[in-house]
């Protein structure tokens, strides 16, 4: 078996002297790319693990400019609501906002808010024109849940605007009428998207935050090499996940190179992260497969035993 020569070291074994510098940290760029379409704000990703990240940590990274990594030791449906929290908890516009008929259940308003801590819900009639909103302030003393949301939420004077309106704009009216959520139509009264305060709000306090072009938050998941493996990543695709991950102790082999092949034979938009591996040969093998970024180091965490025969 062929040895390695010479000194090997760790992330531990190495400080970096200090030295005379004339910069202010406040003047240092720190952003990254992950891959080429992808651009962080920090360089730091949370591990793919099911101790580490699940939706709130994901949020927590990408509000800070760097990204989570949603680990797969879920089920395929569990995994991709996951990854739907965190592409749902903020946004420029939202342009595909839920919404309930006026036939639903005061509850199920309730259940939808609970699920993806939102307050307030669009309803649409049968052509999805816009016909009200139902809000934590409509629901709050409601003690009959079984009760038709028609006769529970907003529909008089309902503050609308068109769809391209600016956000500045957005933010006047919503001040001038001291409403937390603005529902946009397009010119048949359908409806467009939402925007709320709370997602200004959050803009304003995360301005380094790690967003898509839509304006929301930057997401990561992970697969294996699974015989369920593209019933995973097609479920993840419809969420809108950023970035695949394809995770395993030891990238550089066969069944790495084949997942990657095929994940963007399918995907060929999709970023894939494929690793681990600690050698060049490693690198270039799962570049050739058309990983977009690959993961080095294996076991470098100071309670892993991956590399402990």
């Amino acid at each position: 078996m062929e040895k390695f020569i010479g000194e090997g070291l760790t992330f531990d074994d190495v400080l970096l002297i200090p030295a005379k510098s004339d910069v202010l940290p406040k003047d240092v760029d720190i952003t990254t790319n992950l891959t080429k379409k992808i651009k962080l704000n920090i360089p730091l990703m949370s591990a793919s693990m099911d101790t580490v990240t699940e939706a709130r940590l994901a949020v927590a990274m990408a509000r800070e400019g760097g990204i989570g990594i949603i680990h797969k030791n879920m089920s395929i449906e569990e995994q991709a609501l996951e990854v739907d929290k965190v592409k749902r908890s903020e946004h420029g516009v939202i342009t595909d906002p839920f919404f309930l008929s006026p036939e639903h259940l005061v509850e199920d308003a309730l259940e939808l808010m609970s699920r993806y801590r939102i307050s307030g819900v669009p309803i649409v009639d049968e052509d999805r024109k816009l016909i009200g909103i139902i809000t934590n302030r409509d629901v709050r003393f409601e003690t009959d849940l079984k009760k038709k949301i028609n006769e529970a939420m907003t529909k008089e004077s309902l503050i609308t605007a068109q769809e391209d309106i600016s956000m500045e704009d957005a933010l006047s009216i919503m001040k001038k009428h001291k409403i937390e959520k603005l529902p946009l139509v397009y010119e048949d009264d359908t409806l467009a998207g939402l925007i709320t305060i709370k997602d200004i709000e959050k803009s304003i306090k995360y301005p380094d935050a790690a967003k898509d072009k839509k304006s929301r938050l930057l997401v990561g998941a992970a697969v294996g090499v699974t015989s369920d493996m593209m019933d995973r990543v097609d479920a993840l695709m419809k969420v809108k996940t950023d970035v695949l991950v394809v995770d395993t102790a030891h990238g550089h082999s066969q069944g790495v190179y084949d997942a990657v092949k095929q994940i963007k034979e399918k995907y060929p938009e999709a970023q894939v992260i494929a690793g681990n591996v600690a050698t060049p040969e490693g690198v270039r093998f799962l570049a050739e497969a058309g990983a977009d970024c690959v993961k080095v180091g294996i076991g470098p965490g100071s309670i892993c035993t991956t590399r402990v025969v």
